[in-house]
């Protein structure tokens, strides 16, 4: 089995270097993979799959491409929990579950739901994924959903500012629990932005960076799982 497993990229401008390294990354691994998995927070903001913008016309038309020559599997983040069926349709991509387990007995994870210390965005979390709320906000307009979405960003950056590293990180306990409900041997998950691979009272735990200083991927050949790290300042794979 081949595979990528990447999260956590935050795009937003079409135009900057991590959108750019990330359309060559598709273009590359989707032709020497069978599968790639995107583990939530692909982009920034997702407002609806009616968006008009630059930036969702460019990622669709990168996710279409890709997507004709392997599987792509997509995973709500907290900042793109909006994506659609119409989107899945466009792009040809698949929306999967949080979490997710594989045949191979990987399991596979936002990372979000995890981090149950932080009780406050636990209750943020549950009203944003319920449907009711989700209705409610896809009734909006584009711009009325612009705006929200913006005041959530800025909400949720002031909120976090303030709060102690450690909650926003995964409760141990709780991942032991998922580990165990799902008969996995192995979690790969983002969110945290603490890359990283730990093992853990028999199983292992892969965690994926965000595409800040560096873009980060865990590529699977077979067995074996491997985190990488590149460079966002020059072409894929160079």
């Amino acid at each position: 089995m081949r595979r990528i497993f990447i999260s956590d990229l935050h795009l937003e401008d079409p135009q900057s270097t991590a959108f750019q390294r990330f359309a060559e990354c598709l273009t590359t691994e989707s032709a020497q993979n069978d599968e790639i998995y995107i583990l939530g927070d692909l982009v920034e903001m997702w407002i609806g799959d009616d968006d008009d913008s630059a930036s969702a016309t460019h990622l669709q038309a990168a996710l279409q491409s890709a997507s004709k020559n392997c599987d792509i599997f997509v995973m709500h983040g907290n900042r793109d929990f909006l994506f659609g069926p119409t989107f899945a349709e466009t792009t040809g991509i698949h929306l999967i579950d949080d979490p997710t387990c594989t045949a191979d007995g990987l399991l596979l994870s936002h990372g979000d739901s995890l981090c149950t210390d932080d009780e406050a965005y636990q209750q943020l979390r549950k009203t944003l994924r319920s449907e009711a709320w989700q209705e409610d906000i896809l009734s909006k307009t584009l711009d009325e959903r612009k705006a929200f979405g913006q005041a959530l960003r800025q909400q949720s950056k002031s909120s976090n500012a303030n709060k102690p590293a450690n909650i926003m990180d995964v409760n141990l306990g709780a991942t032991r629990t998922l580990i165990k409900a799902h008969g996995a041997h192995t979690l790969v998950h983002g969110h945290t932005h603490r890359a990283g691979v730990h093992n853990d009272q028999g199983y292992t735990r892969v965690v994926m960076g965000a595409w800040e200083r560096c873009g980060w991927l865990c590529r699977q050949r077979d067995e074996t799982l491997t985190l990488e790290c590149f460079s966002l300042a020059r072409r894929y794979g160079t």
